[in-house]
């Protein structure tokens, strides 16, 4: 039964969304402000989180970027509708999704279901019928059954979204895929992002293969076109 942390100050939603995903069959743990949960997240960790960005002690920022250090486990963030700004800035910093409030208990839902797929088998298990072949592409070498990446022998560590992106990427070298080729590979049909999500998206990406190599050109930007990774 997968466990998923929501943070919120609200204690309103932190009961409603909390008895929406028990009843889905999850189990929930709730905090009611960053600071307890970066605890608790450490302590117990979860298989996903839901944070809120503005709460007292810690905000959602904050203790996503402190998480971040440690887990590539999916968050969701909920933001208000006027904060366009706090979600590209929680995207670059490696947020899965944004559900914006007021929100529909089945809209949140669906969102969890879909970052839980995208998520996948991430505990190294996977299932032998469905089991994705090793890519290897130069000094970029994945692995989709247990999200992992390496970059020179060297493990960089990818939020799914971002693991999805590069995966779709790195299938085809030389060849252009186009931001909504990304986004369907990223993301759920009934899930809906605009050309800035994957841009931030890339951007993250180059950010953390540079932190191993400086010189890592490998995502290439065709403009007005899309991204392709670059044959080698």
């Amino acid at each position: 039964m997968p466990t998923i942390a929501l943070v919120d100050d609200d204690r309103n939603i932190l009961t409603s969304v909390g008895m929406t995903l028990e009843a889905e069959g999850y189990q929930v743990q709730k905090y009611t402000d960053g600071a307890a949960a970066l605890q608790g997240l450490q302590d117990t960790p979860p298989d996903m989180a839901i944070f809120d960005i503005k709460m007292p002690r810690m905000d959602g920022m904050e203790l996503l970027r402190r998480i971040r250090q440690k887990t590539d486990m999916p968050v969701i963030f909920l933001t208000s509708k006027d904060e366009e700004i706090d979600e590209l800035f929680g995207l670059k910093m490696g947020a899965d999704d944004f559900i914006k409030k007021p929100f529909s208990q089945r809209l949140l839902v669906e969102r969890v279901k879909a970052v839980m797929r995208r998520a996948g088998n991430r505990d190294g298990t996977p299932q032998p019928a469905e089991a994705a072949k090793v890519i290897e592409r130069g000094k970029l070498v994945m692995d989709p059954d247990r999200h992992a990446c390496t970059w020179e022998g060297q493990p960089v560590t990818l939020t799914v979204t971002e693991f999805l992106i590069l995966q779709s990427l790195a299938q085809r070298p030389g060849i252009v895929k186009s931001r909504d080729a990304l986004m369907d590979a990223a993301y759920d049909d009934q899930v809906y992002v605009d050309d800035r999500t994957i841009d931030s998206h890339i951007k993250r990406l180059r950010k953390k293969f540079k932190q191993v190599d400086d010189s890592f050109e490998a995502i290439e930007t065709l403009y007005g076109v899309g991204y392709r990774f670059k044959e080698s």
